[in-house]
């Protein structure tokens, strides 16, 4: 059964690998790929990494600390690039990326 205080921080980390997931594939549908390249690239790492957050979190991992570090700090990255673009998908991203962040920092701050 996962943890009680880990539902938060998997909710943020499933909607922002959701978001960042939408974000990449409609960056692909952008006439202006080169200028999305880091948006795209950051979107899929910042996907994978949040779905690994979930995952290891709704197993009880031993390694929740690092984990959520790691997740906000790919998190912030994403943000960071995608509040560049004026697209309502970058938009949209980035503020579930931030949202994800912060409540990764929170759950390290509660351990």
């Amino acid at each position: 059964m996962i943890q009680e205080k880990y539902r938060e921080c998997i909710d943020a980390c499933l909607q922002c690998m959701n978001a960042c997931n939408y974000c990449y594939v409609s960056s692909l549908k952008e006439y202006e790929l080169a200028m999305l390249r880091d948006c795209i690239r950051l979107d899929r790492e910042c996907a994978d990494i949040c779905a690994f957050a979930a995952e290891a979190l709704s197993r009880n991992t031993p390694f929740a600390m690092e984990i959520c570090e790691l997740c906000a700090k790919a998190c912030d990255a994403c943000a960071e690039e995608c509040e560049k673009h004026e697209h309502e998908h970058c938009k949209a991203c980035a503020e579930a990326c931030r949202r994800c962040a912060e409540i990764c920092r929170k759950m390290n701050t509660a351990a």
